[in-house]
């Protein structure tokens, strides 16, 4: 099993930048992939990245593709989203999640582990 830590969310004026990090602990050596989601206040929880274990597959919901990058350091156990010209219907609270079979599918429910989210604020 692995547990997952988000951090790095906050407070951000509109058309600012964060980097959310994600910190894997546990069964971290075998191979998985992450996604990043994110729910807002009143609705659903929304895919926004994944990517798989090597780095090299991701997947972008098409409201965050060019604004959102995602990237992984196995040596790290560390996943990151890094999140350019934010906008006030960005504010969230984003999650982390992890895939035990490396598929970075944007499907909730091909998620087995999640973090306790993150608060990212976006000021217009």
């Amino acid at each position: 099993q692995v547990q997952l830590v988000e951090s790095g969310g906050g407070l951000v004026q509109a058309g600012g930048s964060l980097r959310l990090s994600c910190a894997a602990s546990g069964r971290t050596s075998s191979g998985y992939a992450v996604a990043w989601f994110r729910q807002a206040p009143g609705k659903a929880r929304q895919f926004l990245a994944a990517v798989g274990w090597s780095g090299e597959a991701t997947a972008y919901a098409d409201s965050v593709k060019g604004r959102f990058t995602i990237s992984r350091d196995n040596a790290k156990n560390a996943v990151y989203l890094r999140m350019n010209s934010l906008r006030a219907d960005d504010t969230a609270v984003y999650y982390c999640a992890v895939n035990y079979s490396n598929r970075a599918s944007h499907l909730e429910a091909d998620y087995h582990s999640w973090g306790q989210g993150t608060q990212v604020t976006v000021s217009s």
